[in-house]
């Protein structure tokens, strides 16, 4: 009967030692903000356009088996952000809001549109541990298209694999 407990334990504990060397790296994707400068900013579909950003984004790196991603109540995300752009800005206190969702790492964003042809996406994958800025990513968008949107995200999602792939190797 006790070797039984013992055996038993020993597996127990052997499944939380395996979970514990194989839990996924935790990344909170904060809502893009919207940067528009153009003549007539902030129209809706520029606007429905951004907001699909943080959720392909989440998609395509939820693709990838050794990242989970933590939710951002955008309530939560509202509130440490004290003003247009300030997450964005100060990468310390973007770091505490991933801390406190448990993110080992986390990403603002802004949507900058100076123009109707084209747009960029500004990017900052930030160390919560270590409170700042590890990659700043500068991708432009060539129209504003949805497949447009999708390929301009796809590849962020790549570089940002391969910044923290490179990290946690290290």
């Amino acid at each position: 009967m006790n070797i039984n407990k013992l055996v038993l334990f020993i597996l127990v504990f052997s499944v939380l030692l395996t979970d514990a060397a194989t839990a996924a790296t935790r990344i909170a994707v904060l809502d893009f903000e919207l940067n528009d400068i153009t003549s007539l900013p902030n129209a809706p579909a520029e606007l429905k356009r951004t907001a699909s950003m943080a959720p392909l984004l989440s998609k395509a790196l939820s693709q990838i088996d050794a990242y989970e991603i933590v939710p951002v109540e955008t309530g939560m995300q509202k509130a440490a952000n004290d003003s247009f752009g300030y997450l964005f800005r100060f990468h310390d206190l973007a770091a505490q809001l991933g801390r406190r969702l448990g993110a080992d790492w986390i990403i603002v964003s802004q949507h900058s549109k100076p123009s109707f042809l084209f747009s960029y996406l500004w990017v900052y994958l930030i160390d919560v541990k270590k409170q700042t800025a590890v990659a700043r990513y500068d991708i432009e968008l060539k129209g504003s298209h949805e497949k447009v949107t999708e390929h301009a995200v796809a590849s962020l999602a790549g570089k940002i694999q391969a910044t923290v792939s490179g990290i946690d190797k290290r």
